[in-house]
């Protein structure tokens, strides 16, 4: 069988299914990204160059479509140079948020096409206009989220079925189409993210932090409101106060991956580091930027503590691993995290604008540690069991191979 990948950032989420597919030896496979996609061994990655050159003369409500559509035509380009080196698709597998789906059964009607379905954009409910304390989109802008979705649209009615990692995120597409959607996360590697009672946490000033530590750590790509890093540094006077042997590490970049620039052209996290400057020492809370795997996994492994707050919207792959890591996790009360974090059984719950709260659950985590190991191994027991990246794998590959349908895929 040739199985095609089709991912602007390839490997992207589909990485362990793709390594396994090219193991097999029974199936060709190949996979089309942009610039940035990595290569996997035995899998034949076409690169196409995308350059976004701007969007004059092209209306508003129609640039991320646009956008869109000249990132469709290179893929288009790519398709043509695979098949004339004779790969003919028989299963196409991809994302859908950049416009890539957008040729595929155009140029491949025989292919089955499977998309992944990572977030439909909606006005209410969701990660638009929860947070009051920044401003609100006008008639434009709300006009512009819906047109957002427009490709993603043409990839539904287009695909044989979809993929999406929660049944929270499948539940922001429209209702007509979430039959066809699947919900299967795309896992993570249980066995090397695991407890490690050993592991030790260099900083660059070359101190050393242990579970002995009283680290709390905070994770995301890029530090911004859209992932509570505002909430979070405004719980940390509180916190380092009560707790004079606490240290904070916290993981992000200065950049922004979801939401909006601030309006002063500073970086986020420099805007909210700022406003709690004076009442925090500077010595023990460690911004390290963005780390290697394996120190990431290491601080994971340290952790007293693990915030992890975010709007609604997409679950983080570093809220799976803290919790195959055996954090103890202490996270917002907001979907789609009330699906994989039950509040006193596998971690806690905490709504994200009360900072008080946080700072309350992080303080007692840090003051009284054995009354939530139990809540460690629960964690540690969901990813393993829910969230096991060769287990997932198994049912990716039943769905791909044509073996089953989403009807018969649980929730």
């Amino acid at each position: 069988m040739n199985i095609l990948f089709v991912h602007t950032n390839f490997p992207g989420q589909f990485g362990a299914l793709a390594q396994v597919l090219a193991g097999d030896g029974s199936h060709r496979v190949a996979a089309i990204g942009s610039q940035t996609a990595r290569p996997v061994p035995g899998v034949r990655l076409q690169r196409y160059h995308f350059d976004d050159v701007g969007h004059a003369g092209v209306h508003t409500f129609a640039r991320r479509f646009d956008r869109e559509a000249r990132r469709a035509e290179q893929v288009l380009y790519a398709l043509i140079a695979l098949e004339a080196d004779g790969f003919r698709p028989d299963v196409i597998i991809a994302h859908s948020g950049w416009g890539e789906t957008l040729p595929l059964k155009a140029k491949c009607p025989q292919a089955r096409l499977i998309v992944y379905c990572e977030f439909y954009y909606r006005e209410t409910g969701q990660d638009v206009h929860f947070d009051p304390e920044f401003p609100r989109l006008g008639v434009d802008g709300l006009t512009s989220l819906r047109a957002k979705n427009a490709n993603q649209l043409l990839a539904l009615i287009d695909c044989d079925m979809g993929l999406s990692p929660t049944a929270w995120q499948r539940s922001t597409y429209p209702p007509e189409f979430q039959h066809k959607i699947a919900v299967i996360h795309e896992g993570v590697d249980a066995e090397r993210v695991r407890p490690d009672h050993q592991a030790r946490f260099a900083l660059s000033n070359g101190r050393v932090l242990t579970r002995d530590s009283q680290v709390i750590s905070f994770v995301s790509r890029n530090l911004e409101p859209m992932r509570g890093y505002h909430i979070f540094m405004r719980a940390l006077p509180e916190i380092l106060q009560a707790c004079p042997g606490a240290e904070v590490v916290v993981v992000g970049g200065d950049d922004v991956s979801y939401g909006d620039r601030s309006p002063d052209g500073r970086s986020w996290k420099d805007v909210f580091r700022s406003e709690v400057a004076r009442s925090i020492d500077p010595s023990r809370v460690h911004f390290v930027g963005k780390l290697a795997y394996q120190a990431y996994l290491e601080l994971l492994q340290i952790s007293a503590a693990h915030v992890y707050l975010t709007y609604p919207f997409v679950l983080s792959w570093s809220l799976v691993e803290a919790m195959s890591a055996g954090c103890l996790v202490i996270a917002s009360d907001t979907a789609p995290l009330r699906e994989v974090v039950r509040h006193g059984e596998n971690g806690l719950l905490v709504p994200f604008f009360d900072r008080r709260q946080l700072s309350r659950a992080v303080i007692d985590a840090l003051q009284r540690p054995e009354v939530y190991r139990q809540l460690r191994e629960a964690a540690r027991r969901t990813a393993v069991s829910a969230f096991d990246r060769r287990a997932v794998t198994e049912r990716l590959l039943a769905l791909v191979l044509g073996q089953r349908t989403p009807e018969r895929q649980g929730a």
